[in-house]
């Protein structure tokens, strides 16, 4: 498995489906430059865990907005796959509502990038990406195809990269926006915990 955290997320040139229904041929992840991305990769359309987590993003997808976020999600299927899965209603297991990019993978060659295709199964496990205004890998994950992601960790990691970025300090463990996090020295934090010891 690589490690693509501190490097420049691989760029892609493939079809999307945006806005539900709308094919965009030739869509780009460097397109977005200059704001921040979550790219996750799922297994399949018209599967299991799949949509669950797909309108858990959408659930959140004004928080990542707000945030200057864009989501991004991909699988191995076709953009005819996911249009079709993008009318189908929630509660028959479709994705109707989904309003940010799906992008089709057909040919691998982009969960092969990110390092998270299963070959012998031809599918993606569960990764995720969260990607800098420059273009870096700044975090990533990878799930087992049967464990579903939990989306507001995704948000607490963004605006933690956002006020290190923003203040020159670190975020420690279970950091949330408005809590104290320290300077990347000692002084710090012996501060930090003696503060927050019980």
């Amino acid at each position: 498995m690589s490690v693509l955290v501190g490097k420049n997320a691989p760029d892609f040139e493939a079809t999307a489906v945006i806005n539900g229904s709308e094919f965009k041929k030739n869509y780009r992840l460097s397109d977005t430059n200059g704001s921040y991305r979550l790219l996750f990769f799922y297994p399949l359309d018209f599967t299991f865990v799949c949509p669950t987590e797909l309108h858990a993003f959408q659930e959140k997808l004004a928080q990542f907005k707000a945030l200057n976020c864009e989501v991004i999600a991909c699988s191995v299927d076709s953009h005819f796959s996911h249009h079709a899965w993008l009318q189908s209603d929630r509660n028959h297991g479709g994705i109707k509502g989904i309003k940010y990019p799906v992008v089709a993978d057909i040919n691998k060659t982009i969960a092969r990038d990110y390092d998270v295709l299963i070959e012998n199964d031809g599918v993606a496990l569960r990764g995720s990406f969260l990607i800098d205004k420059e273009g870096i890998v700044r975090h990533q994950t990878v799930n087992d195809l049967p464990l579903g992601r939990n989306v507001d960790e995704f948000l607490r990691l963004l605006e933690a990269l956002q006020f290190s970025e923003k203040h020159g300090e670190v975020c420690p463990a279970n950091w949330t926006k408005g809590e104290k996090a320290m300077k990347p020295n000692h002084s710090s934090l012996n501060e930090y915990m003696s503060s927050t010891s019980k």
